[in-house]
């Protein structure tokens, strides 16, 4: 049995797979786990809320990465807000094109699509 396995055996109807996000500076690793249904037009406020409100967060700019290499289908081919806010300029956020494999920011006013992922903790 691998260590994916039960992970993949709890998957909820809807729910994909994405696969697994290594610790950086002695963070554990996780897995990620993408959550049915999206958010279309909505401000980076709204995204946040409605990624709760569906029992999940939004994504890393590295989940974002994962999700673009592994469940790119799952997507439309359109711009995806992160949970990342800019270091720089706190008004930006990071997001994720779906067509090109970019990553961008954009004003938080923005109207963008999001998708909310649930964080599996490795064992």
């Amino acid at each position: 049995m691998s260590r994916y396995d039960p992970v993949r055996a709890s998957l909820k109807d809807g729910e994909h797979y994405a696969g697994m996000i290594l610790g950086k500076n002695g963070a554990p690793d996780h897995h990620v786990v993408l959550l049915p249904g999206d958010a279309q037009d909505v401000t980076w406020a709204a995204a946040r809320e409605w990624a709760a409100f569906s029992g999940g967060e939004l994504p890393t700019r590295r989940e974002l990465s994962l999700l673009f290499a592994n469940l790119r289908e799952q997507f439309h081919r359109v711009w995806y807000w992160s949970s990342e806010p800019s270091e720089a300029r706190s008004q930006l956020v990071w997001g994720q094109n779906f067509t090109s494999g970019i990553q961008t920011m954009y004003g938080r006013p923005f109207h963008g699509r999001a998708r909310a992922i649930r964080r599996v903790a490795d064992e």
